[in-house]
């Protein structure tokens, strides 16, 4: 990782870890900097009552997402599921309520306020089938072929090396599965420059992709059926988005890669 990857990921971090403490002490997090964009903008509003009364104060104040991946991963009872970038658990949480007691669900955070977060909402849910892992999205500390259904809400953005992420997300999902994420997608038109003008890095503008290379890296990283459809305008030609894809039913096995020291196990 080069020293401005490195050091991105650390503001990234530094971020979260605050917006984890924020969450402890009552009050809201946001995922925005400055003037780069507002909660309410970035959000849309997507949680509805029912889904927020389900869950702990907590993992709602700690919601930092762009959307509600839920909504469109059409999760099914028994599935196992995957959340990059987890967070408080808001998603994770939602999630084990929809695959039921025979399903799994593993949430993937790297910051250590952020899972200590999402583990204290796990206890007072009783959320039984969730596991949270610490590790990093771009080398996701599970073997090959093991999830059925990817989520993420408003984080692949921030990623410094994504089609390290699209790769590992391909890898990790069974032959058939499929991804279902929120994510931040800039108009085709706008450059680098355009994007950071409206926004920085760790409010989860500058590092968005375009809607043609956010389906290029999907496509090369071997998914099919690619659909990126935006829902609402975040900031000016930036949007969240709903993005869909799948891994082929007859994508050959893939063979396992040992876990770096970027991921490892956490908290079952």
């Amino acid at each position: 990782m080069s020293d401005s990857s490195a050091e991105l990921r650390e503001r990234v971090r530094d971020r979260y870890a605050a917006a984890a403490i924020a969450v402890t002490t009552g009050r809201a997090a946001s995922c925005c900097g400055g003037e780069s964009c507002s909660t309410e903008d970035l959000t849309g509003g997507h949680y509805g009552e029912a889904e927020r009364a389900e869950l702990p104060e907590e993992a709602v104040l700690a919601s930092l997402g762009c959307g509600n991946p839920l909504a469109v991963a059409e999760l099914r009872a028994g599935e196992t599921v995957l959340d990059l970038g987890s967070g408080g658990g808001i998603d994770v949480l939602l999630s084990a309520v929809r695959v039921g007691p025979e399903g799994k669900v593993y949430g993937l955070d790297m910051t250590e306020e952020m899972l200590a977060l999402a583990l204290a909402n796990k206890a007072k849910a009783r959320a039984e089938n969730v596991e949270f892992l610490k590790g990093h999205i771009e080398a996701v500390p599970l073997p090959a072929n093991t999830v059925d259904v990817i989520i993420s809400n408003c984080v692949i953005n921030l990623s410094t090396d994504k089609p390290a992420v699209f790769a590992e997300a391909f890898r990790v999902l069974k032959p058939g599965g499929r991804l279902g994420i929120s994510d931040v997608v800039a108009e085709d038109h706008l450059t680098a420059a355009d994007r950071a003008e409206r926004g920085d890095y760790v409010g989860c503008i500058a590092g968005a992709l375009s809607f043609a290379e956010y389906r290029e890296g999907l496509v090369a990283a071997g998914f099919t059926d690619v659909e990126i459809t935006p829902t609402h305008e975040a900031v000016e030609g930036m949007h969240s988005a709903i993005v869909r894809a799948t891994k082929p039913a007859d994508a050959p096995t893939l063979r396992e890669l040992p876990l770096t020291a970027t991921g490892e196990g956490c908290c079952s």
